[in-house]
């Protein structure tokens, strides 16, 4: 083997990790589905709470009332410490989102980005194609709902474009179809608003007097609406947007 063959040992041992990783939370997921199933739980709500809670594991003893508390119950009262200092900490540490695996962007996606605001620039700061290559295999149960739902309440005229980016690319994971399927009805109709916007956003600006289309820049924007509008027709039918 030459030397510029060499194999590099620590990507195929993350690669293998990110993929070992993927395939016990679809095991997870899948047997709480079946155990869901067979519970005859009430409602679609209480199916997907049994899911996304999955990974929870019960108690132990030594967790339980009696135990050894290695974590204070109410951190605010650490002694010599304030909630502000707590706070401006939490601030300091946070840092643009830069995962790279799926499993890496849950944990960041639950534990760090907690508001609407910050998860929306989050998925814009990332763009469609790291988020295509993110969840390939699958976006993963509710994980899509809450996607749409940041895109939805938060997107400007400006994002059109990258918001619609990032929609044709989670059209190309894995098990799409699926997951859409299994969207809340509060997230279908969030989905739904989501579109409206940006058929709204796709409306030329007017023409100004005495100015030619090149002199406006209006021939360039007529073939980016022109190719973004494709581009929406397609999406509304992969999310089946009525």
């Amino acid at each position: 083997m030459e030397r510029n063959d060499t194999i590099n040992f620590k990507a195929l041992e993350k690669e293998l990790q990110a993929a070992l990783t993927a395939d016990e939370k679809y095991k997870r997921e899948n047997a709480a589905k079946l155990r869901a199933v067979e519970q005859r739980v009430a409602s679609y709500e209480e199916f997907r709470g049994i899911v996304l809670a999955s990974h929870l594991k019960p108690l132990e003893q030594k967790d339980k009332m009696g135990g050894r508390r290695t974590v204070p119950w109410n951190c605010h009262t650490i002694q010599g410490r304030t909630f502000q200092d707590v706070a401006t900490e939490i601030s300091l540490e946070k840092t643009p989102l830069q995962p790279e695996t799926s499993a890496d962007f849950y944990r960041d996606w639950r534990r760090h980005l907690r508001s609407g605001p910050e998860r929306y620039q989050a998925l814009l700061q990332l763009g469609g194609p790291k988020l295509g290559r993110l969840f390939q295999t699958d976006v993963g149960f509710g994980l899509l709902g809450e996607l749409l739902v940041a895109l939805a309440d938060h997107v400007g005229p400006a994002d059109r474009a990258a918001v619609l980016g990032i929609l044709r690319s989670l059209a190309t994971t894995g098990r799409f179809t699926l997951n859409l399927s299994l969207l809340s009805h509060v997230e279908r109709e969030r989905c739904k608003g989501l579109f409206q916007k940006l058929q709204t956003m796709g409306t030329p600006r007017p023409m100004k007097e005495g100015l030619s289309w090149e002199e406006q820049g209006l021939e360039e924007q007529s073939g980016r609406l022109q190719e973004e509008e494709r581009l929406l027709q397609e999406l509304l039918g992969l999310y089946q947007v009525d």
